[in-house]
């Protein structure tokens, strides 16, 4: 009998997911138990469970990996070269580049091992273990050692995963770092074992042209034609193991690779992404959505749009000024468009109907099963979103003016140390204190910071955050404003720029010769500083334990979500643990009269050529490789070139450069974008609309052995024709 039960739960919960199979972030540890394996394969997967993820032995998650601290990027040959995006690799191409070796324009093209660059501070992190901890978490909150509220917190994970680190026979391991964090809001945790290798070094980038082809105009928009890939190194030392940067150090043999499908996909292959998903909110109420448009996504909107034109007209009169905030520019105008996408698609695609239909679904749900707690949390939750709203707005105002979009400032609990120092005539305490603010100023005045581009943004962030506060609420640099230059905030800022002490050498220089308290008090910087972050820590006290009763309240809901869905499985939400998604190769139609096939060639790229426009710039060798058709094998049948493709699988940031497999997984692609219909789906997946943009490996391969003259990389790797 418990059989026959078993399955037909399990038969429901096949069909019951048929019409959503594409929506999900699954985990891979749960696979088997969740059945999730057993949609997959409906879809089309000829692998098992095992072979994606095998705790006790070697299968793709060993091939995929945290590439630096916010993509993911997958290994394609056995000699530990990574595949990942262009703008996944954009800062380290940034990082290299100068007005004399300008590979953000050129490109970058290693022909030989030696010539693989050494990227400082870039890492590749890799996955070794994963262990449910629930249980050792309930304890804990069982036997009062700590509270219900503190299981969510950073204090208590970091404490708990070196206690549990401690005990682990991963210990004395190179490179093992410990992370335990919540999932499906605290109902579960997980331990998880990172290996993480430090030297890593760049390897192949096609020039911005090709990369990030159609710019900013194309970001979130299909038809796509963006080569947006670029290839690194892992090196370790002679025995496999992470180590910092060496010339003893070797190509990491790794344990596995993906194998390069170029024999083609068609319309309905089966597809399937593991990566890394940043955050998504799937199991937000109404009133949390309205939190998101309008005290997060607005704000980030008006802000970012407004410093990024300011940045945008220094890039283009300077070629060194472009190369210094290329990437400064690019992290800003990605989620300033996500958000206004976001936002837009919430009207759209009625999310809002959506949310309400699912909370009076669940309100049904919870009057069935008698539960006072399920009967109440979204009232609570409303309630306490109520209070949170104006506190997170000014939130958004102040950290995108001052923390995000200002970068100049002093750092005034330095200044306070040294003004005590002084006053108490410690001359050690003076000299420690000297010597920090000459780190400062040269964090402050890097190689990707010029004074005069961040004096305009001034002045126009300054203003428009007073337009957008009212005065009471806003830092009491304002009120010296006011008093001391009536309100001129040009003056204020070109006195503050000019004359600080952090300004400048010269002005820097002077003051450390002879450091006074009067001239710390005089400040303007430092009194501008310190102005920002107090304002900071009220706004932080005013939001008080509010996040706790939040997460608690989500805590419940989302258990009770997940009670009300079943016999279906449901999915936590993203946090930058390893997922896969499944899905097939799709087309769409976002509006009546439109339709989008499901891939788009290089002939779209010539349609899009404008030299006027440096978005829209082609190269003039890839312009005559397409004109000839010079594409090798990696063509289509009849002879044009593939670019990028598209297919239902669930994603969002941090999924970016995750490889894109067939049923037997080969790598099919390389994905790197969401379509802009769809940019509620980090809210609510939306089963007609929501599509990932892929770029199709075969271009990858092309302009690596075309364009980048890079054979021998190609050569490593195992290409399935």
């Amino acid at each position: 009998m418990n059989r026959i039960k078993l399955y037909l739960s399990v038969a429901v919960m096949l069909i019951a997911c048929s019409a959503r199979a594409d929506e999900g972030m699954w985990l891979l540890q749960l696979m088997q138990e969740q059945h999730s394996i057993d949609m997959m394969k409906k879809q089309g997967l000829k692998l098992d469970a095992q072979d994606l993820y095998n705790p006790n032995g070697i299968s793709l998650k060993d091939a995929v990996g945290i590439f630096g601290g916010g993509c993911t990027g997958e290994i394609i040959s056995p000699e530990g070269l990574i595949l990942t995006n262009h703008h996944c690799g954009y800062a380290s191409i940034q990082q290299h580049s100068s007005v004399e070796h300008d590979y953000l324009t050129d490109g970058f093209w290693a022909t030989s091992r030696d010539k693989e660059l050494a990227t400082p501070g870039l890492k590749f992190t890799f996955i070794e273990r994963i262990e449910d901890v629930t249980d050792m978490v309930n304890a804990k909150i069982a036997a009062k050692e700590i509270t219900e509220a503190e299981s969510f917190t950073n204090d208590f994970l970091h404490k708990f995963e070196q206690e549990l680190f401690e005990k682990s026979d991963l210990k004395e391991k190179k490179g093992i770092v410990p992370q335990v964090l919540p999932y499906y809001a605290g109902n579960k945790f997980y331990m998880i074992y990172k290996k993480v290798y430090p030297d890593v070094r760049m390897v192949a980038a096609p020039p911005s042209s090709v990369g990030k082809f159609g710019g900013e105009t194309d970001n979130w928009m299909w038809p796509r034609h963006t080569g947006d890939f670029s290839m690194f190194r892992i090196y370790a030392d002679a025995n496999g193991e992470p180590a910092e940067y060496s010339t003893e150090n070797v190509p990491l043999k790794t344990k596995k690779h993906l194998p390069i499908s170029i024999k083609g996909l068609k319309e309905g292959d089966y597809a399937m992404i593991m990566g890394f998903p940043g955050r998504t909110s799937r199991y937000l109420t109404v009133s949390e959505v309205k939190e998101r448009m309008e005290a997060s996504n607005a704000p980030r909107i008006r802000i970012r749009g407004a410093r990024q034109d300011v940045l945008k007209e220094a890039m283009n009169a300077s070629d060194k000024i472009r190369i210094q905030y290329a990437n400064k520019y690019a992290g800003s105008s990605n989620y300033w468009k996500n958000s206004i996408g976001m936002n837009k698609a919430i009207i759209d695609n009625n999310v809002l109907g959506t949310k309400a239909d699912q909370e009076a679904k669940f309100a049904q749900f919870a009057k069935e099963k008698n539960n006072e707690d399920y009967m109440t949390v979204v009232s609570k939750i409303d309630a306490a979103v109520a209070k949170t709203s104006p506190i997170l707005y000014q939130q958004t105002c102040l950290t995108e003016t001052f923390f995000g979009g200002i970068e100049f400032g002093s750092p005034f609990m330095v200044m306070d140390n040294l003004k005590k120092a002084l006053e108490e005539k410690n001359d050690s305490a003076i000299q420690a204190s000297i010597k920090d603010l000459k780190e400062v100023y040269a964090t402050i005045h890097n190689k990707d910071y010029d004074h005069e581009v961040d004096r305009k943004v001034a002045k126009v962030l300054l203003p428009l955050y007073a337009e957008m506060i009212p005065a009471e609420q806003r830092p009491s640099i304002y009120a010296l404003i006011e008093k001391e230059y009536k309100g001129d905030y040009n003056a204020f800022i070109d006195a503050m720029y000019d004359n600080s002490i952090m300004s400048n050498q010269a002005n820097f220089d002077k003051f450390v010769k002879k450091p006074t308290v009067k001239a710390i008090e005089n400040d303007l910087a430092t009194k501008y500083s310190r102005s920002k972050f107090d304002k900071y820590e009220k706004l932080s006290e005013a939001m008080g334990k509010l996040p706790e009763e939040l997460a608690l309240l989500h805590k419940t809901y989302i258990r009770g979500l997940g009670e009300m869905k079943l016999p279906a499985p449901s999915y936590p939400d993203a946090n930058f643990t390893i997922r896969l998604t499944y899905g097939n190769v799709k087309p769409y139609s976002p509006r009546d009269g439109v339709y989008y096939k499901y891939y788009t060639t290089t002939d779209g790229i010539l349609e899009k050529e404008n030299p006027e426009n440096r978005e829209f710039v082609v190269p003039a060798k890839l312009k005559e490789l397409i004109e000839k058709k010079d594409f090798g094998r990696y063509a289509l049948p009849n002879g044009d070139m593939p670019v990028c493709f598209l297919s239902t699988n669930d994603i969002t940031g941090g999924n970016s450069g995750s490889p894109v497999l067939n049923e037997n997984g080969e790598l099919i692609g390389c994905a790197f974008d969401g379509n802009w219909e769809s940019l509620s789906g980090d809210i609510n997946f939306d089963n007609d609309l929501q599509r990932c943009i892929n770029l199709d490996i075969r271009y990858v391969l092309f302009i690596l052995d075309k364009l980048g003259n890079c054979g021998h990389l190609i050569n490593e790797m195992t290409i399935i024709e």
